[in-house]
């Protein structure tokens, strides 16, 4: 904890509505935070730094549930960081999302009847700068309202001037350095937005499909193969088999007949097959999938593209012009006709690459593309989190990430777009080829033209954490803010984002890597852990949220179920829940302010303050301690679970309802107790701040007078602890705990009132009696006091005279059916599962279900024995 010293006093109770209202809190609070300049980050102080980079959305987006999971996650670490006295950044921006953007424009034009063709490359361009201004980014407001602690001055777009030389100057160096090369190689290529798109821009399902075995030769030449994709065959150029597969072995090094064309193929010999495999022979397309091009140039084959862009046929003859599923169905048609189809299946249920962007299925095509070399790139990104320079969060995520940069291909980052970074290489008349930087001048003249291409997306995001700060230019910024202290993100995009951000990091910042620590999150999910989706019917717009709970409240629900690395589910009534969190810090700080409550002054002595006093400081030390190593691991959900149960449990349900005799009788206690209350109050709510901003900040102020709890200190734990006082306030708590069920177990109302003897000697109770009578609603026990139940607990007696509000007789009688009623339902279970013929043929859910009313039969049965034994004869 720290000690208060504010200069303004107490604000008074009144100063807050009587009702928490967050749409009339939450917009002024966020807006007065930004004008005094709270999330501005100075690279000139002399703080320690600790910088965060937001995941840039696309600029196309809108704030999902996964954006204010991550938002949350990322604001309560950095509103505790700068409260904890660092140069705090969290850098904003958003990413110009190449594809997704090019999408949107092309089809606000189709509406006008024009292509992007129509415009020409400089005019659409233009028009995408345009929509951009008027429709894009409409996540930064919305951010907004969510309490987003960013840096709003600082921010920066994938395509501002600043961005765009660092994405020249990085690619003109990786060129220099032979990391960045032009091949003619298997892309995947998406036919719907004529581009290629990378292999992690790949999504794959299971698709209804068909697969069919097809002759190939004739006579004793023959060779059965089997595809899925039977439109290939026209491309096919040879049969590969298992050099050691003896069924096959007379036919390697010959050539056989290929259907429906006019060519002959050969049979050639590769440890690539599978001879257990189908048939054991492969027909190879060399320039349509991946592996039969790797076989291609090791047997020197010659590659036949089948297929234009549009995915459409371009072989001369009857399939020309024929889309690919149109022609896959007539090949099979004819190759029937023929004699030739041995098998076919349907469906046959495989797994199908399909376009992110627009889920349409991806075609494997040969073409000529810009390749990034990652070998010794991604060397260096694994041997950071190796040697540990690097941590991975939680560390059982590091396995991914090894099998993911231990195992990378080449990276296609050339993108047949219009909007993006255009590749910075020129082409001369002669052959020519130019790559030029950021401070060069083009060449010109007749005959040479730049290159059509754009970057893929994820090359300028993946220079973020640094090209954010002014790279190349050597800035201040740069200095302080570089490396980021942590990334936190979802582990769905390791791969995407996180690997190419370690890779050019380490290569462009001389070894240093991007982070110190990589904190990885699941996915938010409903309430049944189902992933959420338009499709499904269950996706949630947070902001309708936002407007029924308030921001505070849909914070506190998704920090709540952060564990590291794992999905988060999420229903509105979880929600509703911690809307119903604000209400209680709300209306328990108006009453607490009410009765006394105070930050004013040194705490007094430990010797003038009561065992419920010196307990609940006790147990706010223990909490800050707790709160803070959460926090240093990440741990969401645990620092947010053990703020809950301090705060709502605690601190209102147990020290605010103890403190209320104190207030009653007045005098110099009520003052001790006032002001432990108003520290426990300040201290509560500055833990609670990071991820309930709005709430806090309203109650933090009115109760301290001070500026903003944005900016105030985050507490320390003081090393002050009372095992003693802890003792006494846990025994008091289980007298209280065990009286409320009794009186709950027979039916008597909460604040009925009820005669009662204390026998509190031998304990540490005997202070607490007034407490105990007035939470208990136990009066004094007067003449013609009868003892009819007597409870025993923590070494103390209470004797309860229920003889004027309850009929016993009936009590005894309605205990001993429901008795019975356990007593049968624990027969029949026993009996069940006692029965080795019944055990054999149940299923196992059946027979879990009936353990389950065996151990709720043993507990009924318990629970009423002891209601039973307390109660007096009749």
């Amino acid at each position: 904890m720290t000690e208060n010293a504010h200069q303004q006093p107490t604000a008074p109770a009144s100063e807050l509505p009587t009702q928490y209202a967050p749409a009339d809190v939450e917009g002024p609070l966020y807006e007065r935070w930004v004008e005094r300049g709270y999330f501005e980050a100075d690279a000139t102080s002399g703080k320690p730094p600790f910088t965060v980079v937001i995941p840039p959305p696309n600029v196309t987006g809108s704030l999902h549930l996964g954006h204010a999971f991550e938002h949350t996650l990322i604001d309560a670490l950095t509103r505790r960081k700068r409260m904890q006295g660092f140069e705090t950044l969290w850098q904003p921006g958003m990413d110009h999302a190449g594809i997704a953007t090019q999408n949107v424009v092309e089809r606000e034009l189709a509406k006008e009847g024009k292509s992007r063709h129509d415009l020409g490359r400089e005019a659409f361009v233009e028009r995408v700068w345009r929509w951009k201004g008027e429709s894009g980014g409409q996540i930064s407001g919305q951010m907004r309202r969510l309490g987003d602690g960013v840096a709003w001055s600082r921010e920066r777009f994938t395509m501002d001037e600043g961005l765009s030389q660092a994405v020249q100057t990085i690619f003109k160096r990786l060129h220099d350095d032979e990391l960045i090369y032009r091949a003619e190689r298997i892309i995947n290529w998406c036919p719907r937005c004529l581009t290629a798109i990378s292999d992690i821009e790949v999504e794959y399902q299971d698709d209804d499909g068909e697969l069919v075995s097809m002759k190939y030769g004739d006579g004793d030449a023959t060779i059965v193969v089997a595809t899925t994709r039977a439109e290939t065959m026209l491309g096919d150029t040879a049969v590969a088999v298992h050099p050691e597969d003896e069924r096959y072995r007379h036919l390697v090094g010959t050539l056989i007949k290929l259907p429906l064309t006019d060519r002959s193929i050969p049979v050639v010999a590769d440890e690539h097959v599978d001879p257990e495999f189908g048939t054991g022979a492969v027909k190879v397309t060399p320039a349509h999938d991946p592996n039969d091009f790797e076989i291609g140039q090791r047997h020197d084959l010659p590659a036949i593209t089948v297929m234009d862009e549009h995915a459409v046929i371009t072989v001369p003859g009857p399939f020309q012009g024929q889309d690919r599923l149109e022609a896959r169905s007539a090949i099979v048609a004819a190759l029937r006709a023929e004699g030739r189809i041995v098998a076919e299946k349907r469906p046959y249920v495989h797994s199908v690459g399909h376009c992110s962007r627009c889920k349409t299925t991806i075609e494997p095509r040969l073409s000529m593309q810009w390749w990034v070399k990652v070998a010794p790139l991604a060397k260096a990104a694994g041997d950071a989190v190796r040697d540990g320079r690097v941590a991975i969060h939680p560390q059982e995520m590091e396995k991914r990430y090894f099998d993911w940069v231990d195992n990378l291909h080449d990276w296609c980052i050339s993108r047949q777009l219009w909007w993006g970074h255009r590749i910075p290489v020129w082409y001369g008349p002669d052959g020519e080829v130019v790559c030029v930087g950021p401070d060069e001048e083009p060449p010109t003249g007749e005959g040479w033209h730049q290159d059509t291409d754009v970057l893929d997306t994820w090359f300028s995001s993946g220079l973020w954490p640094f090209s954010t700060l002014g790279w190349p230019e050597q800035t201040e910024s740069l200095a302080k803010f570089y490396p980021n202290s942590v990334l936190v993100t979802g582990y769905d995009i390791l791969f995407f984002w996180v690997a190419r951000m370690m890779m050019f990091g380490l290569y462009a910042m001389d070894g240093t890597p991007p982070f110190h620590t990589i904190a990885l999150h699941g996915m938010v999910r409903d309430q049944f852990g189902k992933k959420m989706s338009k499709s499904f019917g269950n996706a949630v717009n947070p902001l309708e949220w936002m407007d029924k709970y308030g921001s505070d409240a849909l914070r506190f629900t998704l920090a709540r179920g952060a564990n590291p690395g794992v999905d988060v589910p999420i229903g509105e009534d979880w929600v509703q829940g911690s809307r119903n969190f604000a209400n209680k810090i709300w209306n328990a700080t108006r009453f607490a302010l009410m009765n006394g409550a105070t930050v004013e002054g040194p705490l007094p002595d430990a010797s003038a303050m009561s065992a419920a006093d010196r307990w609940i400081l006790s147990r706010l030390n223990t909490v800050v301690a707790e709160v803070d190593a959460f926090y240093d691991d990440f741990q969401f959900a645990k620092l947010s679970d053990a703020l809950f149960h301090f705060a709502w449990d605690e601190v209102f349900d147990w020290y605010v309802e103890l403190s209320k005799t104190t207030f009653q009788a007045g005098g110099e206690p009520a003052k001790v107790s006032g002001r432990v209350l108003g520290e426990v109050l300040d201290v509560t709510l500055r833990l609670l701040h990071p991820v309930v901003p709005f709430v806090t900040e309203t109650l933090w102020t009115t109760l301290t007078g001070g500026e903003s709890v944005v900016v105030a200190e985050w507490p320390s734990d003081s090393g002050f602890r009372d095992a003693a006082a802890e003792r006494e306030i846990e025994t008091l708590q289980r007298v209280i705990t065990e009286v409320r069920r009794f009186r709950a177990d027979q039916g008597l109302q909460p604040g009925q009132r009820v005669p009662a003897r204390l026998a509190l000697g031998g304990t540490d109770l005997a202070p607490h009696e007034a407490a105990i009578r007035q939470l208990l609603r136990l009066q004094p026990e007067g003449e013609g006091f009868t003892a009819t139940a007597t409870l025993p607990v923590a070494g103390a007696e209470v004797a309860l005279d229920l003889s004027g509000t309850i009929d016993v007789a009936a009590e005894r009688k309605r205990l001993a059916k429901d008795l019975a009623s356990a007593e049968k339902e624990k027969a029949q279970a026993v009996a069940k599962l006692g029965n080795e013929a019944f055990l054999a043929k149940a299923p196992d859910n059946v027979v879990d279900k009936i353990r389950g009313r065996l151990v709720k039969a043993d507990e009924d049965i318990e629970r009423i024995g002891a209601q039973l034994s307390r109660l007096p004869e009749a």
